[in-house]
Parts: structure tokens; sequence; C-alpha cells
């Protein structure tokens, strides 16, 4: 992808708008469900929009080595956006006034520092989903910047190339955070993908759906439903409601990402004439897989994330249509949840670069070693009016460290929905997996699922999923939980330590286990720390920690390769 590709769409679309039919009149809906919020009228009538590409502030070099450090400022903050063209603008919050926030754009091995000052009215932690920080800056959840504070979060971006995505985590308010705006993408480039031929540029597009609901006034409604989960009956994708893109009759890179508080989706693409189209998956949470999926279906749990590849040269001067499956897990729908957004499809092609076939084999994936007796069990079951593992939540702080896996150790794990049922994708911080098996009610590991690796994996009401992976590449205490995030906050969130082995040949100098370790903690927002050579001073104290070995993440990587297998 292009550096500003995401923002050129709109005048890319704009361009269309004498090549295409006028945007479609709204569509009554399809089922007698009903509304919760006041109807929304406009479906398929406003552009999708793209989120700008985040500047860097400014970039530290190391005057002895070269190596160079990228800043960024991001504001939490407050804002108004027009939801209901009739009603009041709604209130929300968003990275730099914005949902989604601006989208990171980062290349492979170039390390950065985001500093996220709180102006909110509520405590902020930010994570980013996928990527393998220390522990102090993975926002761990009880690590909260208050309002007035500031914190720096220093990032390695040391893996392969893969759509990530960052989101706030504060303990026990994640749900309210992330509904009432902060996310936003975040991805990582590198050497490798540019030879797979993928659409590129303006033909790459970022897609975050999420559902919410809105009283009289146009302002959200939130409700955990006695913690069981708020699914919402208005579909955003990039926060606009049901939005349309005009596309070109060629192929286009969408990255999908399930950003909804509870809301599960099994999408498909219909043309006018009310048939599936196919297409290909070529990533998934963890990077690309081994070789492209085709399917017609994609199932998409909250915190998920998919890339695929969609052929729209069939439809020249049509609309193709991604809708939603009703009836999936433990959705409640209503009467528009069946729609996602609309594809307008223009006449002509304007680039015919990365147009091509796509490539039989993508990377070698490095799956973990073959092993076969699972190391822990862990069941995730409702306990009063509380979502707990294993028995035990977040507010649990002597007991909320479940296990201790080695570094460099690696392990099979069996998740369990036990009493409760509910739909509970589970997120593992720091580290990718395969997911082995899942059997119980319509249990399988999909094919899109099985080839590649994860990091949260759907596990659905009366399933059970074994998982595998290696605790690597760092040791310190991380989290795992349901990315239900209702769920997350009723306390269905614990913790595990990577504890430190010699063997793998890390140094020991340095460490960060803690991830409340007191010299990274948030900061009250002073000016004088954010002239340019506070920042500096900043920015080379950070590169003095050797919190990443100055790049020895990578050997510390290829140590394991050999401990790796390959499959198809």
């Amino acid at each position: 992808m292009s550096s500003g590709a995401f923002g050129k769409s709109l005048t890319l679309a704009a361009a269309f708008a004498t090549l295409v039919l006028a945007a479609p009149t709204p569509l009554a809906p399809r089922n007698n469900l009903g509304w919760v919020s006041p109807e929304y009228y406009w479906i398929f009538q406003y552009p999708l929009p793209i989120p700008p590409i985040k500047t860097i502030t400014t970039t530290w070099t190391n005057s002895s080595t070269g190596a160079v450090i990228d800043f960024y400022e991001v504001s939490i903050q407050s804002f108004e956006q027009q939801i209901y063209p009739n009603l009041p603008k709604t209130k929300l919050v968003g990275y730099d006034g914005m949902s989604p926030g601006p989208t990171f754009e980062m290349q492979k091995g170039i390390e950065a520092v985001a500093r996220f000052s709180n102006n909110s009215p509520r405590e902020t932690s930010v994570h980013v989903h996928g990527q393998y920080s220390r522990s102090p800056f993975d926002g761990w959840a009880a690590d909260t910047s208050q309002p007035g504070q500031y914190k720096d979060y220093y990032y390695p971006n040391g893996q392969n190339a893969r759509t990530l995505w960052y989101h706030d985590h504060a303990e026990f308010i994640t749900a309210e955070n992330v509904y009432e705006g902060l996310a936003g993408f975040y991805i990582i480039n590198d050497s490798e993908e540019g030879s797979f031929g993928l659409p590129s540029g303006n033909y790459d597009i970022p897609l975050a759906l999420s559902s919410k609901q809105y009283d009289n006034n146009g302002q959200l409604v939130f409700d955990t439903n006695d913690n069981n989960g708020f699914w919402g009956d208005i579909i955003h994708v990039n926060g606009q409601p049901w939005p349309y893109l005009c596309v070109e009759p060629r192929k286009y890179r969408l990255r999908l990402l399930d950003g909804s508080v509870s809301r599960t989706y099994a999408l498909y693409f219909e043309s006018d004439d009310g048939s599936d189209i196919s297409f290909n998956v070529v990533a998934s949470d963890s990077g690309f897989l081994s070789h492209p999926v085709e399917t017609s279906t994609l199932n998409l749990a909250m915190g998920e994330r998919y890339e695929i590849v969609f052929d729209f040269s069939s439809f020249s001067g049509k609309n193709v249509t991604l809708r939603n499956t009703q009836g999936v897990g433990q959705n409640i729908d209503y009467a528009a949840t069946d729609k996602v957004m609309q594809f307008v499809v223009g006449n002509t092609v304007s680039s015919k670069n990365n147009n091509g076939d796509l490539p039989s084999t993508l990377r070698v994936v490095p799956f973990p070693p073959d092993k076969t007796e699972a190391d822990k069990d862990f069941e995730f079951a409702r306990v009063g009016d509380e979502w707990k593992i294993n028995g035990v939540g977040f507010a649990d702080i002597n007991a909320r460290i479940l296990t201790k896996p080695p570094r460099g150790a690696v392990e099979i794990w069996n998740l369990k929905n036990g009493a409760g049922g509910g739909v509970h994708p589970v997120h593992i911080h720091l580290i990718d997996f395969e997911i082995l098996t899942r059997n119980g009610d319509s249990g399988s590991v999909l094919p899109y699922e099985a080839a590649g690796l994860k990091d949260v994996v759907y596990l659905g009401p009366g399933q059970s999923i074994q998982v595998i992976a290696r605790y690597a590449p760092w040791d310190g205490v991380y989290m795992f939980h349901c990315h239900d995030l209702v769920h997350e906050d009723h306390d269905m969130l614990v913790g595990f330590n990577v504890t430190s082995l010699a063997k793998w040949g890390y140094p020991s100098s340095t460490h960060f286990i803690n991830p409340m370790e007191p010299e990274f903690a948030p900061k009250a927002i002073t000016a004088s720390d954010f002239t340019q050579d506070a920042i500096e001073r900043k920015l080379a104290w950070f590169y003095s920690t050797d919190a990443y070995g100055h790049g020895e993440e990578d050997a510390a990587s290829s140590s394991f390769a050999t401990l790796t297998r390959n499959k198809r």
C-alpha cells in the first residue's frame, strides 16, 4: 500500500460520479424484525469515509548506528459527527477527534513511539491489537491514562506485513470507550508483499465494521443487556451507517475488521440479480496466508481481521452489495442488520497495475512444530452476573495471572465454552497461534482459518478449541480475554506471564516484565514535555533501553525457524 493511499479513495469516488448511476434509493427492510434506534432511511446514500494516514511528527536518528524512531502525536478527544441527517450530531470520542482514528501505516523494521494524550472525559489505555510490544506498551487494562495525562507507547513494528488495529483497553470500561469511537487501523507493510501483485493504492480499502444504537436525539445508547452483550441495529462501516463506495471494474484488496462490541458477522457479496459471488481470502489476523482461499462467505468475529481480493470486473455499471447473514451465533438481528454496504461499479478502469491473477502461493507461514499433548485448559463461562476464565476475572488481582509459559516454549491450550453459552472470540496478546481443532456445535476449522496464523479465534456456544503457539519473543505479563467487550469488562479478562529462559539467547540486561513499570507510566500533560528537544531526548532514551534488541527480535525469530513446520 502506498503512503496516503487511503486518503485518495473519496477523490476516486467523485471521479466515478459521472460514470455510474446515482446512488441507489433506500431499500426497505426485507424482514419484520423492526428497529430499536430511530429508523434509518438513508441506506447506501452516503459515501464510505476513508480514515486519513497518520502523519509523523518527527523522526529521530541515532548518530552512531543510523537507527531511526518515528514519533507520532495523537489526541484522544471528544467530537461530534452527523449520523442521522435529521437529528442532532452524535457526541463521540475518537483518536484525533475522528472515528475510526487515523490509520498508522508502518514499515517493518522501523520502530515508532506514539504519544497518546488523553483529552477525553474518561481514563484510557491504548492497545495495538496484534503488535508484539513489550508489556509496558501493550495497553495493560490497569495501565490507564487519566484525563490530562499522556503516555508514550514504544512499538517495534518487527512483524511481517499484516492488518492490525488499535483500540482502547481500559479496565472495566473498554466496551464503552471503543463503542464511543476509540478504534483505528494500524498496518505494517514489508518488502515481501510487493511480490504478490495484490491491489494497492486506491484499490486497497480498509473496512471497519461496527454496530450501534441511537436514541431519538441521535445520541448513542449503550446497554449490556444483563452483561450478555450489546448488538446494535445500525451497521457502520468506517463510522458511516450503510455507506456506498464507487469502484472500478477490476480487483480490489479489502481489509475487513470487526470492531463491534458484541456483533459477529457472516459476510457475503450479492449481485443485482441476487447471486452470491466468490472471492479470495489472502490474509488473516497475523498476516498473509500460505495460499489464497476461495470462498463465498466470510465469518468475522469481534477483533478479527481478514484481507480479501474481490474482482468487480464482471459487474460494470452494476451494484454489488456486501450482506450479512441473519441468525449467526447469538446475535440479535434487526430490520437492516442483513446489509453492510454497497459497491457501485463504474464502467472504466484507470489503472491495470496489480490487477492480474493471484499467485498460487503467498508466504511460508511459520506454523509451530507438531505436538499432541495439551498443556493448559481454560473454560470461558458465566459465574453469577460476571463472565470468568477458569472462575477468575481481572478484578481478582491476586489470582488473575493464570499461567506462566516459558519464553520460547510451544504450548497447546484447550479453550472451552462453558456455562452461560455466549460467543467468546478469544484474543491472546503477544503471540500468533494456529487453530488445531474446533469441536462441538457446528464446529470445524474453516479453510481460511487453517491456512494462516491468528490472534483471535471464534469460540461459539458448545464449542471447544485447541490452539498452539510459541510464547515469544519477549518475557513479561500479558492479557488474554474474550473480545466480546461486554464480557471482557464483566470480567472475562486475565493474564499470563511469559518467563525468561536464558537458553534462547536473549539479553538479560533489560527487562520489561511489569506492564505497570513506573518509568513508563502516564504523565501529566505539560508544555515542556512537548518541545522538539524534549521529544528527541525521550526518543534517545527509549532507544537506550534496548527494549527490542535493536532489531534482534528478527534474529530471535530466526532461531525458532528450525522449530517450525510448513503445511498447505
